[in-house]
């Protein structure tokens, strides 16, 4: 029988239904609406507390702007270059948390290269080394060892030919590197907040609609079978693009941030992050973001806009254009729309404080506690969201009359463990990266059954196994689930079109073994 052992993590199709069960007969301290990074990480610092919590996400956990980020965790330079001090520290205290203690499994530290060519000018390049150099400082203060992350240098031309293959030799008078962190995979970070709040005793329900949203209750539908319930408790409202829609109050400005995706190879395997600045804006760069598999993401943008989907938005040909025109500035072979094997962006819930432009509004995050109204939390960045979510859980500590400090800077996720641990983990490399300490478990299922220990498409590195795993213990339910969120080859069009017939088998075969796993006696079990 196709299985893995229970584990307090798991999301299963069973825990689902008796979650609903207690959300219709019970009294809960805080509902959570929304299950991006947000949502997610308030439900954990709810539970983690020992609240009564519940988490419900209309869609799927990470199905919005939480999955398309830039898969970077930020300490704030770009922050710095706009003076605001205040959020750079934010970013660069939170950073600390998330590659020491709370996701070092997700989270490693990456270089960047910042090319010094007739791009750069001198006296720019002076300017950003002061910014790296006060980045270095924020490093220190937020307790981040030079070991981790190391401070920023100078590279001769050679050197910066070295880690960024790709660069104009022509011109190019060297470069700065700075050290920042980059995640595995965003969705999987959202992924693995809601299934250690899981743990912790949260009610974690996707698929399932809140609409009528009070200071105390809510009503909920299950989309699967249309059946709806009034659920009691505190109500936070965490959904992102979509917070106006239950907050009226409030103004939401989106901004979409596109990336394009490459093979990393058309830029001769760059072993760091390399920029090329936007012209005319101090401080804006474009990035390419080497990823382990092979890739490279070049992004972003930041253009408003004004009823694009927040699931999915599309990526316009301008915005793609914009990116490669500015990569290839600083590019020795430039790129064309030839080498683009896929495309996504996001839209980010930026709060308006005036009339500015989205790339100028602040990233600072708002919370609205108001007497008689939800509780609404907008804004903000996903290196932050553990922040976002210590201040919404205080607040809802403050209208419960109870004392429950906040444990989440010092916790680990599922899979976390210690650096070195992790090197001892006994699974492959990549699957160490993407579950941690939980890896074996994949391994053994695929280990088990061979069928699974295939790629998901013809030379794409996800496994089916991956895909089992995310059915029977990540609560993923649809072929979307599998190929968008918990795995990203969605990423790649052509991967993702050749692995939808066989992600659709996986998931038959899994929902299958659940459903009969939950009809076999407990004394069979």
């Amino acid at each position: 029988m196709l299985t893995i052992a229970p584990h307090p993590t798991h999301l299963t199709p069973a825990r689902r239904r008796r979650s609903l069960e207690r959300l219709a007969t019970e009294r809960f301290d805080v509902i959570v609406v929304g299950g991006g990074v947000t949502g997610a990480g308030a439900a954990l610092d709810a539970a983690s507390r020992g609240l009564r919590t519940a988490l419900v996400e209309r869609v799927d956990l990470a199905a919005g702007t939480s999955r398309w980020s830039s898969k970077l965790v930020h300490g704030g330079l770009r922050y710095l270059a706009k003076g605001d001090l205040a959020v750079a520290w934010e970013s660069a205290s939170e950073r600390a948390a998330l590659l020491g203690t709370i996701a070092p499994h997700l989270c490693r530290p990456v270089p960047f290269v910042i090319p010094l060519d007739e791009t750069t000018g001198p006296g720019m390049g002076v300017l950003t080394e002061v910014g790296t150099r006060v980045g270095d400082v924020l490093r220190i203060a937020s307790r981040t060892g030079r070991r981790l992350l190391p401070p920023t240098t100078r590279l001769t031309t050679n050197d910066a030919l070295v880690h960024a293959p790709g660069l104009r030799p022509d011109r190019l008078r060297g470069a700065l590197m700075y050290w920042d962190g980059q995640l595995e995979d965003d969705a999987r970070l959202v992924t693995v907040l809601a299934r250690t709040a899981a743990a912790y005793g949260a009610e974690v329900v996707t698929r399932c609609a809140a609409t009528g949203l009070s200071d105390d209750r809510v009503t909920l539908t299950d989309t699967l079978t249309g059946e709806s319930i009034e659920a009691r408790g505190i109500v936070l409202n965490a959904t992102g693009v979509w917070v106006g829609d239950h907050e009226p109050g409030l103004t939401i400005a989106p901004s979409r941030g596109s990336h394009i995706v490459v093979r990393s190879r058309v830029l001769g395997d760059p072993r760091s992050v390399f920029t090329a600045p936007v012209p005319d804006h101090f401080g804006r760069y474009v990035f390419g973001i080497p990823q382990p598999d092979g890739l490279t993401y070049i992004g972003l943008t930041d253009e408003p806009v004004c009823g694009a989907d927040g699931i999915a938005p599309a990526v316009p040909s301008s915005d793609e254009h914009f990116l490669l025109e500015t990569i290839n500035r600083v590019l020795r072979v430039p790129l064309t729309t030839d080498d683009v094997i896929g495309r996504f962006a996001g839209l980010r819930p930026l709060v308006r404080l005036a009339d500015r432009e989205t790339a100028d509004i602040s990233r600072r995050h708002l919370l609205i506690d108001e007497p008689g109204r939800p509780l609404t939390l907008a804004g903000g960045k996903l290196t932050t969201y553990r922040r976002m979510a210590q201040d919404a859980i205080d607040a809802v500590c403050r209208r419960l009359a109870v004392t429950a400090p906040c444990r989440t800077r010092d916790l680990p996720l599922a899979g976390a463990t210690s650096r070195p641990a992790l090197r001892r983990v006994a699974a492959p490399e990549r699957l160490v990266r993407r579950y941690g300490a939980l890896a074996p478990v994949v391994h053994d299922l695929m280990e088990r059954e061979p069928w699974l220990a295939v790629p998901v498409a013809p030379g794409c590195p996800t496994q089916l196994g991956e895909l089992a795993y995310a059915v029977l213990a990540e609560g993923a339910m649809t072929v979307e689930d599998l190929l968008e969120r918990r795995t990203r080859v969605s990423l790649v069009e052509s991967e993702y079109a050749a692995a939808r017939p066989p992600a659709a088998e996986v998931l038959d075969v899994c929902l299958q073994a659940l459903d009969d796993e939950v009809a076999l006696p407990s004394s069979v079990r």
